[in-house]
């Protein structure tokens, strides 16, 4: 008897359905990177490499690598029957590892060879091909990951370390290269952890091939960049992010993207990713080009990426680059060089819908996760769900209160009662949106300085008023974004490349700022009232804004109990004030229980030891009042002492 050999046909093999193809074309497939792309698969007693590519525009695609020697027409796809655009075929001899890029032949003509829109792992910069990549990972985050689910919309502290990988730390002994993957595992985490951040935030990690545009000019939208490792290498810091109770926020680019002829730009000879017209097609800041919200394919390919890091990679949020740029259609634009919408206005209905289906979409199947919005204008609702008219983020950057914060700062304190507006206004939009406060990469580079050289006055000014300002943000209503070097007082502006300048924490005044930032972390996480009510306007109260003379402010943080409250002032001059008094809202007895001044903190400790008896003297519109030594260049903390009475809490309950 003769045994029967299995025959199988490759040009038959597909990973799509009818089902996959009518989601695709409406906009609606939101897991593409399952079926587009490179695929390691087994079809029949074959394996091999299963491709699809979207290119409806051209006449002919193969795909070529080391394994045809680069030669066009060796291994062709096949155009779908359904007008879909896709292209695909099975190749049992393309191996897993295998370099490979798509040689396009356009129906206008042109020949061009273009790397995978949903390659998994690229070639290292400057080479710029796709590798066939089915990474393979054993995931120990679960614990993570059941609390991240158990903590979902609930108010939780956000202290997030916002990082360059390339530039955090390197290795001066290796030829200055960047620490990889693998290597930040273990360097990076530990140096979180122990600063006592909540999150970890990375300036995009997709892959790049201009080292220089920070990761935001993206062309491997589902990669992450080889030039620190591999896929699974990547898996591994995000794993042990997790495992040390940390999560990872990525920066993530839907508003542009680059024009390098392997990339989506002209993808199949035609304007497939972009508009044609330039007016709304290309990003004049940037020299990018714009996607096309209103094409559906483009839609399911952005959203599928949204998706993807959070799915494969396990990633905990989206700080979503540029919103601002994507809501306006004359964005950075005069008149003339931009085409109204239909109802002749300058709102990008198409971006709009996008982003608000984006966040559906994200929070739909991750509702444990977090979107965040960089969006510099006072669109509404940018933090609002979209059942109520907004764009659905969870929380969006107060650009105003970074810009009029650090322009307030610069001014010598002997100038500041000219300034108090500057500081205070903040309040009067604070609980408009769910905001977080950034100290940004964007804030020390191009001329700007680092925030330390922004500082005013002689060596010991210039680190009391970064103290000053960093406490003075951990108090302020909304979550938190330090950019790295911050947080120990870089003094140089940030470059790309070269590493922070680790070797000024040999220096007091430098580690004197590292210590307080491990401490405001800490008093963050512990204390309820600086984040329960962050966004909303019961978590914040005024006690007295208006001390232009001294440039003083003082406030309350309040959280569901009597005992969270904390009385916060800031004194922005270098001057001490004593018997300075404050309107308080009880009775009992205060202490001091935080002092950016103190001597820890290299600080010249002016500080308030012991208990304060209140008076009943009213002031500031309170029945009682404490009078205080406030430090100078510095934020002074108190709490109603834990030994008052059982009866005197029960009567500040009522």
């Amino acid at each position: 008897m003769t045994k029967k050999t299995k025959t199988v046909d490759n040009n038959a093999f597909s990973l799509f359905t009818e089902y996959d193809i009518h989601l695709f074309r409406s906009g609606k497939h939101f897991r593409l990177y399952q079926k587009l792309g490179s695929h390691f698969v087994s079809n029949g007693d074959s394996t091999g490499t299963y491709f699809a590519v979207w290119a409806p525009n051209a006449r002919a695609v193969s795909v070529i690598g080391n394994f045809n020697h680069w030669k066009d027409n060796v291994h062709r796809l096949n155009p779908r029957w359904d007008h879909s655009g896709i292209w695909e075929c099975f190749f049992p001899d393309v191996q897993h590892g295998e370099a490979y890029k798509y040689a396009i032949h356009s129906n206008t003509g042109e020949f061009l060879e273009k790397a995978d829109p949903f390659g998994a792992y690229f070639e290292t910069p400057p080479r710029t091909a796709s590798i066939v990549w089915e990474p393979k990972y054993d995931w120990k985050d679960d614990e993570w990951l059941k609390t991240r689910k158990q903590k979902a919309g609930k108010p939780q502290p956000y202290s997030v370390y916002e990082v360059h990988m390339g530039s955090w730390r390197r290795k001066a002994e290796e030829n200055n290269r960047s620490l990889s993957y693998p290597e930040m595992a273990q360097e990076m985490v530990a140096y979180v952890k122990d600063m006592g951040f909540t999150h970890v935030e990375f300036l995009p990690v997709m892959e790049h091939p201009f080292y220089g545009s920070w990761g935001y000019q993206i062309t491997g939208y589902f990669a992450p960049t080889s030039r620190y490792g591999s896929p699974e290498d990547f898996m591994y810091l995000v794993d042990c992010f997790h495992q040390a109770g940390i999560g990872v926020i990525l920066d993530w680019v839907p508003s542009h993207f680059p024009g390098d002829v392997h990339g989506l730009y002209k993808f199949d000879g035609t304007f497939l990713f972009e508009h044609a017209d330039p007016r709304k097609g290309f990003h004049p800041d940037w020299k990018s080009y714009i996607f096309n919200y209103g094409r559906n394919e483009v839609r399911s390919f952005l959203i599928s990426n949204a998706l993807f890091w959070l799915d494969r990679y396990h990633i905990d949020g989206l700080r979503v680059d540029a919103v601002a740029s994507m809501l306006y259609l004359d964005y950075s634009r005069n008149a003339g060089e931009w085409i109204p919408n239909q109802y002749g206005s300058n709102e990008n209905i198409e971006a709009i819908t996008f982003l608000k289906e984006m966040n559906e979409v994200v929070y739909g199947n991750y509702p444990d996760a977090i979107t965040i919005a960089e969006e510099s204008t006072s669109w509404t609702g940018v933090s609002r769900p979209t059942f109520l008219g907004g764009l659905g983020f969870g929380q969006k950057w107060m650009m105003g209160w970074m810009h009029d914060t650090l322009h307030y700062f610069k001014e010598d304190p002997i100038n500041r009662k000219y300034h108090q507006n500057e500081i205070t206004f903040s309040i009067m939009y604070a609980f408009t949106e769910n905001f977080m406060l950034p100290l940004s990469h964007d804030e020390v580079v191009h001329g700007k300085g680092s925030l330390l050289g922004r500082m005013p006055g002689d060596e010991w000014k210039k680190f009391a008023n970064l103290r000053l300002l960093f406490t003075y943000m951990y108090t302020h209503p909304g979550s938190k974004l330090l950019f790295m070097g911050g947080e120990f007082g870089q003094s140089a502006e940030w470059s790309h490349e070269r590493s922070l300048d680790w070797h000024l924490l040999q220096y007091n005044v430098h580690k004197g700022v590292q210590v307080l930032l491990r401490e405001l972390n800490a008093f963050y996480k512990q204390e309820p009232a600086l984040y329960l009510h962050a966004f909303e306007q019961k978590g914040f109260q005024w006690i007295d804004y208006g001390d232009r003379d001294n440039s003083v402010m003082a406030y309350q943080r309040l959280g569901d109990r009597a005992e969270d409250l904390l009385v916060i002032v800031c004194n922005f001059t270098p001057e001490v004030r004593h018997h300075y008094r404050i309107g308080v809202p009880y009775r009992g007895q205060w202490r001091e229980v935080f002092n950016s001044d103190a001597s820890r903190f290299n600080g010249s400790d002016v500080i308030n030891s012991g208990l304060i008896t209140t008076s009943p003297v009213k002031y500031h519109g309170q029945d009682y009042s404490i009078s205080l030594t406030l430090p100078p260049l510095a934020v002074s903390i108190w709490k109603l002492d834990k030994a008052v009475r059982e009866f005197e809490l029960e009567d500040i309950g009522t």
